[in-house]
């Protein structure tokens, strides 16, 4: 089974912290990358951040300072600390992960059923 599963959404204050992770099935054997976008509602989905295998990051502009994308490789998971939060960073948040279940197969895109993170006084 080939999963891709994300957790630790929820309800926080404008100013606040939450840290989303996402942890891919083990049967995926190689990821060149693992992401992080987001959709509101009324809005086409974008990406918030970036990681490689080797570490390379990459942030949108206006997560940048406030997000913080970081990987366990041993563990297939990828995490998204979020500091600051703002009412605009309400989303549902989706996990993509390019990886191959087969050293002898093409890479694919895999994504999570997304976690709602809502920022609201």
């Amino acid at each position: 089974q080939v999963q891709v599963v994300e957790s630790g959404g929820g309800l926080v204050q404008p100013g606040g912290s939450l840290r989303l992770s996402c942890a891919a099935s083990r049967s995926i054997v190689s990821i060149l990358r693992m992401d992080w976008y987001r959709q509101a509602p009324g809005k086409e989905r974008e990406l918030v951040a970036g990681i490689t295998s080797s570490g390379m990051t990459n942030y949108a502009d206006s997560m940048k300072g406030r997000f913080t994308i970081s990987r366990d490789n041993a563990e297939n998971t990828v995490y998204l600390q979020m500091n600051s939060l703002k009412p605009e960073d309400t989303a549902v948040y989706y996990c993509h992960v390019e990886g191959t279940t087969s050293l002898f197969r093409s890479y694919r895109d895999y994504w999570g059923q997304g976690t709602q993170v809502t920022v609201s006084s």
